[in-house]
């Protein structure tokens, strides 16, 4: 990446099999450390960084890459089959890249600083939006989170929950309306080193635990006038949130749950090729129930990566499908933890020993179910829209 005269430019990126599989391991050989710690996966990223993958979707427009969606989605898959934590931050990452190289709403200032800024290292971008007692903004609702006018801009105050990334953010892009006379709703572009910012280590989970998901508080954060980024309302004067249903640049998130059921997949070979019980005197993988198994893990990820990957081909070829992208994420959610739940209940005890990478994948892709639109809110509108409800 190169600085050329007031605009960062992004070299080109290696999306080959062969430098995907690279990042991939060298991203696997810090995972586990990073999940005993739950620290910030410093090393998964900066080997991400130093591949070019943490801004591969920087538009053209910007000297970006540009990568589309089955190419973004290629590099999501490896990071999560590598780390799901460093995947998640990635895919909040390229999610905000690719956004602004669809719509270009980031004013130039802050975006030409986020791209400086990722030049040195990695530098991440994510939207903080859920809230202690609203909970996930998908549900409906507004936050209490408050952008104020001053003299020269904004003063922000409130407090967030599940604000992925933590201390490893350049940019924090926070849910709030204002308090003018008619009430706005939008994003606060606020840089991660401006005063008045409190991280509260939160984040005790069950997977993703280097994804450094905690609170933050902000009070009387100062943010530039032009950061503000409204989200219009409906014709109706309604507010919806975006995240309510799924759109083409949110399947980062099940692409990097498909990298982990690949781990899983790897994980449960190569167990299954190395044990060897006295009583059979040959690798379990010789006999039929564990082939017959390894069969169907290979059986759902091959349905995940068919409906990920034929997907946004159609939403590259300009297919019109954005109604079953909802319902599309939730059977890819469901056929991924269905490759590693299988894995892990053929293996048993094993498979559940912390030593084993079976047991932190199988935490890991559980937490595809969180991300929004949820299954039963997705289930809900598309049985309504096929019933004309």
């Amino acid at each position: 990446m190169t600085l050329t005269s007031d605009r960062a430019v992004v070299a080109d990126v290696d999306v080959s099999p062969e430098a995907l599989a690279a990042v991939t391991a060298e991203v696997a050989s810090t995972a586990a450390e990073y999940d005993r710690s739950g620290g910030v996966p410093w090393k998964g990223l900066e080997a991400a960084h130093r591949a070019g993958l943490l801004t591969a979707s920087v538009g053209s427009q910007f000297g970006g890459p540009g990568l589309g969606l089955v190419d973004t989605a290629r590099v999501l898959v490896a990071l999560g089959e590598g780390d799901a934590s460093v995947g998640l931050l990635a895919a909040n990452n390229l999610n905000t890249h690719q956004g602004q190289a669809a719509n270009a709403h980031w004013p130039a200032a802050a975006y030409d600083d986020l791209l400086r800024k990722s030049q040195a290292g990695p530098a991440l971008a994510n939207a903080i939006r859920a809230e202690p007692e609203l909970g996930a903004p998908a549900r409906g609702g507004l936050p209490t989170t408050t952008a104020r006018r001053t003299a020269d801009g904004w003063s922000l105050a409130g407090h967030k929950t599940y604000a992925t990334g933590g201390t490893a953010l350049a940019y924090h892009v926070v849910w709030v309306v204002t308090d003018e006379p008619v009430q706005r709703v939008g994003h606060l572009l606020v840089p991660a080193d401006a005063p008045g910012i409190t991280w509260v280590e939160t984040w005790d989970h069950l997977g993703l635990r280097a994804s450094n998901t905690h609170d933050v508080v902000y009070d009387d954060v100062p943010v530039p006038l032009e950061n503000f980024v409204e989200i219009p309302r409906g014709a109706d004067g309604v507010y919806r949130d975006p995240a309510a249903v799924a759109g083409p640049g949110s399947f980062g998130h099940p692409a990097l749950y498909l990298g982990v059921a690949r781990a899983a997949r790897s994980a449960f070979v190569a167990y299954a090729q190395e044990r060897v019980p006295t009583a059979l005197g040959r690798p379990i993988a010789t006999t039929e129930r564990i082939q017959t198994v390894a069969g169907e893990i290979e059986a759902q990820v091959a349905q995940a990566e068919a409906l990920l990957f034929g997907t946004l081909l159609r939403l590259e070829a300009g297919h019109d499908v954005g109604a079953q992208l909802s319902v599309v994420k939730t059977q890819i959610a469901r056929s991924v933890v269905a490759a590693v739940q299988t894995a892990v209940a053929a293996l048993g005890n094993p498979a559940l020993a912390r030593k084993n990478p079976l047991e932190r994948h199988l935490r890991d892709v559980l937490c595809v179910r969180i991300h929004p639109p949820q299954q039963d809110t997705a289930l809900l509108a598309a049985g309504r829209r096929i019933l004309g409800q």
